[in-house]
Order: structure tokens, then sequence, then C-alpha cells
């Protein structure tokens, strides 16, 4: 069954973009670190099979690092802008313009802070889901947030407008949001996301041959 890919993003602006990086990276270096994650993330949503990719879109790519490059990226996706005044708003809202967009299909939202994903882990994140196994898959962030959460109605993603985010129980209070909606939620793997340098070096340290561990290593930190 076809399902769909949303990642979450933002342009990644010199000053704007991965500033806990700095230092020991300068702005632009945090810039070209979150560009990188951005085209590894989308490389791994368009080698997904069955996955039609929607990314939601924040920010001016002009301004970005690598921004004609992450523009000709996005030619292979559906580019939907994000709305709403709070992060929790904005990804409610993109997984209903999601369903908008490709109506009846299930959606797993992942963002770019984890450019470790694989087209087998996403496939078999959602799988859950598309075999009616489950109503909703979370995956666990190791700061307590969250990295990936897949719904089979996407208009539940609505519960997301009312879970503060960015805080190390952001992770269990989106848990607690969808339960308390009815679904029971399925477990992913626990996955680093990347904040500060020490994540970025262990996640380099994975994708060795990526973009990412390229900009990382052009820091100059030894792990």
């Amino acid at each position: 069954m076809t399902f769909c890919l949303l990642v979450v993003a933002k342009a990644p602006v010199p000053g704007f973009a991965k500033t806990r990086l700095c230092p020991p990276a300068t702005p632009e270096q945090a810039a070209e670190i979150a560009a990188s994650a951005l085209l590894d993330t989308l490389d791994a949503a368009f080698a997904t099979d069955d996955a039609n990719t929607v990314v939601a879109m924040t920010g001016d790519l002009a301004e970005a690092a690598r921004g004609a490059e992450i523009g000709r990226a996005l030619r292979k996706a559906t580019v939907i802008a994000q709305r709403g005044w709070d992060f929790g708003t904005r990804l409610a809202n993109a997984h209903s313009d999601t369903a908008a967009v490709h109506t009846g299909l299930p959606v797993l939202q992942i963002g770019m802070d984890t450019p470790q994903v694989s087209p087998v882990l996403l496939a078999s994140a959602i799988k859950p889901v598309v075999d009616g196994a489950s109503r909703a898959v979370l995956g666990s962030a190791e700061d307590g947030g969250w990295w990936g959460l897949g719904l089979a109605d996407p208009r539940q993603a609505q519960v997301l407008a009312g879970v503060p985010m960015s805080r190390p129980d952001t992770g269990s209070r989106t848990r607690a949001a969808l339960e308390g909606a009815g679904l029971r939620v399925g477990e992913l793997p626990t996955l680093s996301d990347v904040d500060t340098m020490a994540d970025a070096l262990r996640v380099a340290a994975i994708r060795p041959d990526s973009r990412f561990a390229t900009a990382v290593d052009a820091v100059g930190v030894v792990a």
C-alpha cells in the first residue's frame, strides 16, 4: 500500500540553522550541516518503496546553504508551506495538508534531524500502520523528544497542537496525547537526533559516507 512520507524541514540559513552547534561550528558550517542532513534525509525518502514524499517547508532557500541543490531535490516531492503560530500547530497542520493532497493514505512524519534514516527503516516504521496492526507508531529520540510519527488517519495529528515541543518530556507527552485520543501507539526504534556537536559526531559515525558526515568532519572536531 502506498503511504505518504512527510518531511518537516526549514531552510538552513546561516545564523538560524543548528545554532547549538556554534561553537565549535561557525554559523556557516552549522548551516552546511543542516543542509546536508536535509539532503541525506530526502535521498532516503525518495528511495523508500511505495512512499509519496511530501515536504512541509519553511524559510527562504535563497538565503540557505546549498539552497539551489535543495531546490532541485524538492522537485521530486510535493512541497507544502508550514503554517501555524507554534511548532506543534505547524506539525498538526502539515499532517492535515498532506491528507488533503493524498486523501486516504497513512502518513509517516519525520524531520531533518535524523539523517541516519534509511529507506529500509522508513518502510519498516510505517509497516504496522499500513498492515493495520496499529493505528499509530511513534519513534522516540534519545533527548526525550521523538523523530517519527506514523498515523493511519493523519487528521488525528491535531492532538500535536496541544503538546509542548522541544522539551525533555515531549516524547512522553506526545504518546499520552495520542493515547488520550484513543490510539494504541506502537513503538519504533529510538534514534539520536542532532542538537549538539556530540550528537552530530555520533550520527556522522553511523553514516560515514554521507553528505552529513562530510559536513561534520569539516568542523574539525574529534570525537
